[in-house]
């Protein structure tokens, strides 16, 4: 499949669009959605951080989410404090690549004053939480790095104002071992409404081993001892 298509389904998708000299315009709206998932029949419930990417390349219209991370008030995931940080780090990320290439776009980013009130009885170790950018990064000044991805598809249901939605989620979960200790960073590389299945999967299938793709670029570029592993 040819990701750079119409229509986009990615950051990335944009980005060749206008370096192959198409007119992109690009706007962000963000959601804060409570999602029930089930982890080992576990169930539990979270919130993840989404953004919605709409505008035109030559006047076609196109849209599409990209969930930044997600949070709950336990271990089962990013306290919901850290999880906005992460989410504004990989936006921020985004923003700058959409810069580098001259595509304009309103720099907003996820606020969570009113959730953070829910949550103040936070016990997140204090400081800016890391990202597996960070670790890309460390690593290329000479850290030794080991990463094991696992792949997970996780169903869940997201809760909008009116309605429920069953929502199929590609994620990704790396251990990252060092010299102390093994620390793990997930992310969301790809989501479809479950009764879109048919329609969607192999297009999403196809983001997310994309992104994996670029990931493990990185890593081998970063020195990083790496497995590699693709949704099938």
């Amino acid at each position: 499949m040819n990701m750079s298509s119409f229509p986009p389904g990615r950051v990335t998708d944009l980005l060749e669009s206008k370096l192959k000299g198409a007119a992109v315009t690009c706007q962000t709206a963000f959601e804060i959605v409570p999602v029930d998932f089930v982890h080992q029949n576990n169930p539990f419930q979270a919130h993840i951080f989404v953004c919605q990417f709409t505008g035109t390349v030559n006047g076609q219209e196109y849209a599409f989410r990209k969930c930044y991370s997600r949070g709950c008030p336990h271990n089962l995931c990013p306290h919901v404090s850290q999880a906005v940080m992460i989410a504004n780090r990989y936006l921020q990320r985004d923003y700058h690549k959409l810069d580098e290439v001259g595509i304009p776009v309103d720099k907003r980013l996820f606020s969570l004053d009113e959730m953070m009130v829910k949550f103040e009885d936070s016990h997140d170790e204090p400081g800016t939480p890391r990202t597996i950018h960070d670790i890309i990064r460390v690593a290329k000044e000479g850290q030794k790095f080991i990463v094991e991805p696992s792949l997970e598809r996780v169903s869940a249901v997201e809760h909008f104002a009116n309605q429920a939605r069953q929502t199929l989620f590609l994620m990704v979960n790396f251990a990252v071992t060092d010299s102390e200790k093994i620390s793990r960073y997930e992310r969301c590389l790809a989501c479809y409404p479950v009764d879109a299945e048919k329609r969607e999967i192999q297009q999403k299938i196809a983001i997310a081993n994309d992104r994996l793709r670029l990931l493990y670029d990185a890593f081998e570029a970063a020195s990083i001892t790496h497995s590699k592993r693709f949704f099938e």
